[in-house]
């Protein structure tokens, strides 16, 4: 049977690529983890890394028990903490898995009235580009807790946090700076900052200027979020952005989408949420200044 000790071994391995700088972090030898992997490859009736002359892969045996072996890790972790929590030990460490643009926009508030009444537990962020990529770390036990848009048919706990809309910015002598509102099918014939592929916003935008009749074109593609904004206000051309990772002296100009471009927050676990998780998020609730649920993205 497989121990949490081995489970760590695997999940280390793979997460750093090499069994040297696994055995390093660690802190045992490289034979005695390569032991540990072989008696956990044997439990599991099979290789689960294939080692290539540079670096390694996981075998389909390795793909399939890697989500098993993170989910229970992390229960193992959760059930020490609410061991502590039960002793009257406030401490311990939260793990929120949640969108860049988030981290930007939502979180800092909470994060600042949490670390205000529990200073002695950590904060652990795993930060993603995509939904479906939040949607599949949680899935595969990546943290207790996730914010982000609504995941579509979420078999655990969900809590609306409410609404987050999105606006238009671009430089302050822009042409369509004139006003406080836009249609974007006004901005059809402009050539937009645009996100990375894979970036959960490059979705958004392409679907809400899909719905407006255009397909964007493209002066510039980021990987970072709050790159978007400065990119925009520097003239390059349009963006879509979250209207709450704008800086208060961004020297730009803000356009309110006709019609609204909205999505909804959440945050979910996949059960029940333990004590820590839900304080944190009726702290969320309270602090993340999102508007009431009036509509999706």
């Amino acid at each position: 049977m497989a121990t949490l000790r081995q489970l760590e071994y695997l999940v280390t391995v793979v997460d750093q690529r090499s069994f040297t700088k696994a055995a390093e972090l660690l802190h045992v030898t490289q034979p005695a983890l390569s032991h540990q992997i072989r008696t956990l490859e044997r439990s599991a009736g099979g290789p689960l890394l294939e080692r290539l002359p540079r670096g390694l892969r996981l075998t389909p045996t390795g793909r399939a028990m890697l989500p098993h072996a993170r989910a229970a890790l992390a229960d193992a972790e959760r059930a020490r903490c609410a061991a502590r929590q039960a002793a009257g030990l406030e401490v311990g460490e939260l793990q929120i898995a949640t969108l860049y643009s988030i981290t930007l926009g939502v979180l800092p508030a909470a994060l600042r009235a949490w670390r205000r009444t529990r200073p002695n537990v950590g904060i652990r962020l795993f930060e993603h580009r995509h939904t479906d990529e939040l949607v599949d770390a949680m899935n595969a036990g990546e943290a207790d807790l996730a914010v982000g848009p609504e995941p579509s048919n979420w078999p655990g706990v969900t809590r609306v946090l409410g609404t987050e809309e999105l606006v238009v910015v671009v430089a302050a002598d822009d042409p369509a700076a004139t006003g406080d509102t836009v249609k974007l099918n006004d901005l059809a014939d402009r050539s937009w900052v645009h996100y990375a592929p894979g970036h959960g916003l490059a979705d958004v935008l392409d679907n809400v200027c899909a719905q407006a009749g255009f397909e964007p074109r493209i002066a510039v593609r980021t990987e970072q979020t709050a790159a978007a904004p400065a990119l925009a206000a520097a003239g390059l051309g349009p963006a879509l952005v979250p209207d709450n990772i704008l800086p208060k002296d961004f020297d730009g100009h803000v356009l309110h989408p006709e019609p609204a471009v909205r999505r909804t927050l959440t945050a979910y676990t996949r059960g029940t949420p333990d004590p820590l998780a839900a304080a944190f998020i009726d702290v969320l609730f309270r602090s993340a200044g999102i508007r009431a649920r009036e509509g999706d993205a």
